[in-house]
């Protein structure tokens, strides 16, 4: 027992602070983007023809990005010439519409509370049914990491249930596919009302990257309504945290500034640096492409 004391004791507090500090996430963490129309030439659609979800659209009315869709693999970034778009570290992205995933510039509308009825039931205890409705358990891993010492989403109140019918919501990950649909739609119906959905990742918002295909069905809103959207492949475990505060109204309202700080010069080196960094130790563990062997022509 004084062994197990005494090891707590050196390994000291590992629970993040957040909200109550700003998280630093690495420089080469994909937070939400930020798109620069200005920089965009004349019938220029190379970034949308790169997207692999079609999440970017570049039509006369100017440049957006559906961050529902959006995958984050930063195709569109290498292939535009001009600069246009640029991720940031910024990890606040949930929202509570789905049309305010659709982004235009820095600015960007955030994840309001609940109303006022449904807050005095949740805002200090909520408990969530999650449902994997065919998801590649990317997402899941992100949501399950919620619930370890660094984290403890259990100190907001916030918990996961064994069962619906002692949920308050649901939270969903996955397309929803076609063996998944009547599943969930069963295990939301059990959920007493009133209740909330939370869809998480860009297959539970709009199907990710099997967006059409007919064995799934482009997400959780095809079946349920959804209450709150929180975007990315997978999102950061502070990504679905910030979400879950903002739903329940547990941040202040600094935390709510609806603008996506600027890229600084500085932050531009640091990413270099990293990158760098990140070759140079590929190279050294030689887990890099390996080169094809030089083909010697036949000898006559």
């Amino acid at each position: 027992m004084w062994r197990a004391l005494l090891g707590r004791i050196k390994q000291g507090h590992r629970t993040v602070d957040y909200p109550a500090e700003t998280p630093i996430l690495p420089d080469r963490f994909r937070g939400h983007p930020i798109l620069d129309p200005a920089r965009c030439e004349q019938g220029c659609r190379t970034c949308a023809d790169a997207c692999p979800t079609d999440a970017i659209s570049a039509l006369e009315g100017g440049l957006s990005l559906d961050l529902g869709r959006c995958l984050f693999c930063q195709d569109c970034v290498d292939a535009c010439p001009q600069g246009a778009i640029h991720y940031t570290t910024e990890h606040r992205m949930a929202a509570r519409r789905r049309e305010d995933l659709i982004i235009r510039g820095p600015v960007f509308e955030r994840a309001q509370a609940l109303d006022k009825a449904m807050l005095r039931l949740f805002h200090r205890s909520l408990k969530l049914r999650q449902v994997s409705a065919g998801g590649c358990n990317g997402c899941e891993a992100e949501v399950n990491v919620l619930g370890t010492i660094v984290f403890d989403l259990g100190r907001f109140g916030i918990q996961y249930v064994a069962s619906p019918r002692h949920a308050d919501g649901l939270l969903i990950t996955g397309p929803v596919t076609e063996n998944m649909k009547l599943a969930l739609k069963k295990t939301y119906d059990a959920v007493p009302p009133p209740k909330i959905v939370i869809a998480v990742g860009a297959c539970a918002i709009s199907g990710g990257p099997y967006a059409g295909h007919q064995e799934q069905h482009d997400g959780a809103r095809s079946v349920v309504p959804v209450d709150l959207f929180i975007p990315g492949c997978p999102p950061h475990p502070l990504t679905i945290l910030d979400g879950l505060l903002a739903l329940l109204d547990r941040l202040g309202p600094e935390r709510m500034v609806n603008v996506v700080p600027p890229r600084s010069p500085e932050d531009d080196e640091k990413l270099r640096w990293g990158l760098a960094r990140a070759e140079d130790a590929v190279k050294y563990l030689g887990i890099g492409p390996k080169k094809a062997p030089k083909q010697t022509p036949p000898k006559e």
